[in-house]
């Protein structure tokens, strides 16, 4: 009959569950409102929560239903689940709220770019120094010039927030001059905490007629290589050759040094000058300029 009528059978079959009530699906079995120990012990629900509440009024206050299994478990004896641990701290209201995943700070991958000139293309990064006299470290935050090699600007400090790099850069941007030229500057950093922060990109978007900033993908120092090239000569050349007793001797030593490298350092690419004086000189023409692929 089912066959001449085109019904399947499971639909004529289920459609007897549905108008039969006896028939009808139960929706899982019931609560049975107790567990028990292990060694055979019968455990009330109630009693249950109870020894839930006593577990967050102790050293496990901050726990979650999972650890609470664990807990009743271990210090209680009792034979549960982590599903009925979570129904009974439901129904006990003291369940946290879910965590709401933060809001990441969007990347713009560093680029293949070609430089022709200084003010176009910055690097900036961290790098750590040793205090020996202390037994403590000091931060040092650089921004470099790709095109001249000139450092713009330098923060060094016990500490390294978001706010002192900031700081840093836009002392750099007003002393370059970059906030009155035309074309926009690329900032390209790593992905250091600093550098992914919603005040730093809260900055860029400030002046994003003017800055750009980019992140190199994971790990590629090569997208970074003049300010990871800088930090392996301010290592091997200032840091290696003193033992800093204390934060004023390092940063009066780092001071110095950053004198002599911005002012003094021979660099060969640079025609054999110094950074400010091979930028003195491209300025008067009196050097060829060049190209760099980054």
């Amino acid at each position: 009959m089912l066959k001449i009528c085109g019904v399947p059978r499971s639909s004529y079959y289920y459609s007897l569950k549905l108008t039969n009530p006896k028939q009808a699906p139960q929706g899982g079995r019931p609560v049975p409102g107790y567990s028990y120990t292990f060694d055979g012990k019968k455990v009330t629900d109630t009693r249950i929560k109870h020894l839930i509440m006593k577990l967050l009024e102790g050293e496990e206050s901050a726990y979650g239903y999972r650890k609470l299994t664990i807990a009743l478990r271990r210090q209680h004896h009792l034979k549960i689940n982590k599903k009925k641990v979570y129904r009974l701290c439901k129904d006990l209201d003291i369940l946290g709220k879910p965590v709401k995943p933060k809001q990441s700070y969007p990347r713009r991958l560093a680029n293949n770019m070609e430089v022709t000139g200084p003010n176009q293309l910055w690097q900036m990064d961290i790098k750590y120094g040793y205090i020996a006299g202390l037994e403590r470290y000091f931060y040092t935050a650089s921004i470099i010039d790709v095109y001249d090699r000139n450092v713009v600007g330098q923060y060094r400090g016990k500490e390294s927030k978001t706010k002192d790099l900031l700081t840093t850069l836009h002392k750099a941007l007003l002393k370059r001059g970059v906030y009155n030229q035309e074309t926009p500057l690329v900032v390209r950093t790593d992905n250091g905490p600093q550098f992914k922060s919603h005040k730093f990109r809260e900055f860029f978007e400030n002046n994003k007629e003017l800055l750009i900033h980019e992140r190199t993908p994971n790990r590629t120092p090569n997208k970074n290589a003049y300010i990871e090239s800088f930090h392996s000569i301010l290592e091997r050349e200032c840091f290696k050759r003193h033992v800093f007793m204390s934060f004023e001797e390092a940063f009066d030593v780092l001071d110095q040094f950053m004198d002599f490298y911005n002012n003094r350092r021979i660099h060969m690419s640079l025609y054999g000058y110094s950074p400010t004086k091979f930028a003195v000189k491209l300025e008067r023409n009196e050097v060829n300029a060049f190209k760099i692929a980054v």
